[in-house]
């Protein structure tokens, strides 16, 4: 099966892209959604974590997935919805199991039922390298729909009717935000940005995939050499790596301010 991801800039068309999906006899359980645009009712219902504790992406994700599978009454994954606190991004509103799993949270995080409903279909194929394009669209108010499904050209097509923004642009803007801040940076340190750009970019991104949040370079030193061009690893990638690692720091904590 394929994933097919879409962002959007309003609720309205993302619920409309889920409703034409479901009608093309894509199994509810295959189709995932998430949004920032909440009610005031669908905060009141926010599930808590703990009293002691402020609601952190994992925890928040366990607690709110598992109980909309309990309060669902046996309702399949894909129609249960809740809600959720993610770090950086604020209160969202997660239906299917597909979004926690486009969070990088599925499986033993969203209790045991919802990892083997899910296993069957998803295997290594969310985009989780492009995780902080849609956390990014998510700040912005954006809404995010992801699907697991046979026809790939077909699920693209019903996203693309409902004006899905494409994932490259948006991936190109945000580093377009970001690009004066590193160049002052690295030229700071003394490095030529015009000619390190793309190995510092790559550093930059490959710093905020979830397996290696948080975790400085040397760390994942060696799983990075078993995944890129031993050439690329060089002190530009290391620099945009360091980056990378402290502004995704940076976003969680002003979100936590």
């Amino acid at each position: 099966m394929a994933i097919v991801t879409g962002v959007f800039q309003s609720r309205r068309q993302a619920e409309a892209a889920v409703s034409d999906l479901r009608a093309a006899n894509i199994d509810a359980d295959h189709v995932g959604f998430l949004t920032p645009e909440m009610t005031e009712a669908e905060l009141e219902a926010r599930t808590q974590v703990t009293d002691s504790e402020r609601p952190g992406l994992g925890k928040a994700m366990g607690a709110v997935v598992g109980g909309a599978i309990g309060t669902a009454g046996g309702a399949s994954l894909g129609a249960a919805a809740a809600s959720l606190m993610v770090p950086g991004v604020g209160p969202l509103i997660a239906a299917g199991v597909l979004g926690a799993a486009l969070l990088g949270v599925a499986g033993a995080a969203t209790g045991a039922k919802a990892g083997e409903a899910t296993e069957e279909f998803l295997g290594e194929g969310l985009p989780h390298e492009d995780l902080f394009v849609y956390e990014d669209a998510l700040r912005r108010g954006q809404s995010v729909v992801v699907a697991s499904v046979d026809d790939e050209d077909r699920a693209k097509e019903i996203i693309g009717r409902h004006g899905s923004l494409d994932v490259d642009e948006l991936r190109d803007n945000w580093w377009h935000e970001r690009r004066h801040e590193e160049r002052v940076s690295y030229q700071t340190a003394g490095g030529n940005f015009d000619r390190d750009e793309e190995n510092y970019r790559r550093g930059f991104q490959a710093a905020l995939q979830p397996k290696r949040r948080g975790k400085p370079f040397d760390e994942v030193e060696q799983e990075l050499r078993n995944s890129e061009d031993e050439g690329q690893l060089d002190s530009a990638f290391r620099q945009g790596y360091e980056r990378g690692r402290r502004y995704q720091g940076t976003v969680v904590e002003s979100y936590k301010a």
